[in-house]
């Protein structure tokens, strides 16, 4: 029998209500029907045209699955710098990197309900920054992708916010690069 080493388990970094750590718990066991307040990120990629990049949630993720939202989430590890967990969730997530990341919106925060119950309550900074290669999304992470030129995903968020997670929905007017799409 082939023995796999055990991957150590995703632990999130929980905050208090002025955003400072107050210790971590395992991602698998933080998402339920009352999620503390806990620290995560949102990406915003670019390509060399200024088009962003939108994804369509695997439909096995456990919160929001199929919805569209912004290129890549994620939580950092207790004590990882933000970029770090950034390019390292885009490698993952989407199978390239990021050139020049941008933290765009730092204070960044929401709590929403999924559907089936399930809460997210984040400190979400969001950054932008352009790709830096080819895509290879993990289909297990996105079920689909697309560039979209900024004033058209701008036109879509406003005119079906229920098919966009609700980070992208309340981003979307805050971001820099949608701005003067309107």
């Amino acid at each position: 029998m082939t023995s796999h080493a055990q991957q150590p388990e995703e632990l999130v970094v929980l905050l208090d209500d002025a955003g400072r750590p107050i210790g971590s718990a395992p991602k698998s066991e933080v998402h339920t029907d009352a999620t503390p307040r806990h620290l995560a990120f949102s990406c915003h990629l670019l390509d060399a045209d200024g088009r962003m990049l939108v994804t369509r949630r695997a439909l096995g993720k456990i919160a929001w699955p199929g919805v569209w939202t912004n290129s890549c989430c994620g939580h950092p590890a207790p004590g990882e710098p933000l970029e770090a967990a950034v390019q390292r969730r885009l490698q993952h997530e989407l199978g390239t990197t990021a050139e020049g990341l941008e933290l765009v919106l730092p204070d960044f925060s929401y709590r929403a309900v999924d559907a089936s119950g399930i809460v997210e309550h984040e400190l979400c900074p969001v950054f932008v920054g352009r790709i830096a290669g080819p895509l290879q999304p993990d289909p297990s992470e996105v079920a689909e992708w697309q560039w979209v030129e900024p004033e058209r995903l701008l036109t879509a968020i406003r005119a079906t916010p229920w098919a966009f997670s609700p980070w992208l929905v309340l981003q979307a007017e805050q971001l820099p690069a949608l701005a003067g799409a309107s």
